[in-house]
């Protein structure tokens, strides 16, 4: 373990052995991880193999207890994710490249439930963004660039237990490209969560 990755590691241990809160433990995160975010070096050389098949997952580091993961994701050009959402804090940000996050809308438009596209961003390298429940950002996350991205996501949660499932995956089909602005405006937003099955029990 690089020396950064082990002050990463240390600090986020010490912060889950102190606190359940998530909203501390993703502000903790959010600061540990624009440190390590400095150190490209930090991440080694096996946790930055792409495929040519989708974007690739690498675990770096688990809680011995599963309280959090630190997980890389990378990224060929023009890769990206289903449109999901966290069930757990996450914290990502982006390590080298860039991505592309486009955000939408759970609503209720003709007695459906659709996704809207609200707006799209692009984060480049040192670029931090946070979620903790019940907050909800519903997002596609792509490489936009010409280049290989690299990624880092903390996540509230053991992902070698959770595997997928630590996400909430959206259909595409339930995207609306046909609304008016104003259809969108008048149309009442709707939660997924109130919907969606109980996250696993510890």
């Amino acid at each position: 373990m690089t020396a950064p990755l082990a002050r990463f590691t240390d600090a986020m241990d010490r912060a889950v052995a102190a606190s359940g809160d998530p909203s501390a433990l993703a502000a903790q995160a959010t600061v540990e991880l624009a440190d390590l975010l400095a150190h490209p070096e930090a991440i080694c050389a096996e946790h930055r193999v792409s495929s040519d098949d989708g974007y690739r997952q690498h675990v770096v580091y688990v809680h011995p207890e599963g309280r959090y993961s630190l997980v890389a994701l990378v990224w060929q050009p023009g890769q990206a994710t289903p449109i999901h959402d966290h069930r757990c804090w996450c914290v990502v940000g982006v390590l080298e490249g860039e991505e592309e996050e486009r955000r939408y809308q759970l609503v209720e438009h003709d007695g459906e439930h659709v996704l809207v596209v609200t707006r799209t961003e692009r984060h480049g390298p040192g670029s931090i963004a946070s979620l903790v429940p019940p907050d909800e950002n519903i997002h596609l996350v792509s490489n936009s660039s010409d280049a290989l991205t690299l990624s880092l996501h903390v996540y509230g949660d053991d992902i070698a237990r959770c595997g997928s499932s630590i996400n909430h995956i959206f259909e595409p089909e339930l995207v609306r490209h046909d609304m008016s602005d104003e259809e969108i405006t008048n149309a009442r937003p709707k939660s997924w969560r109130r919907h969606a099955a109980p996250a696993r029990p510890r």
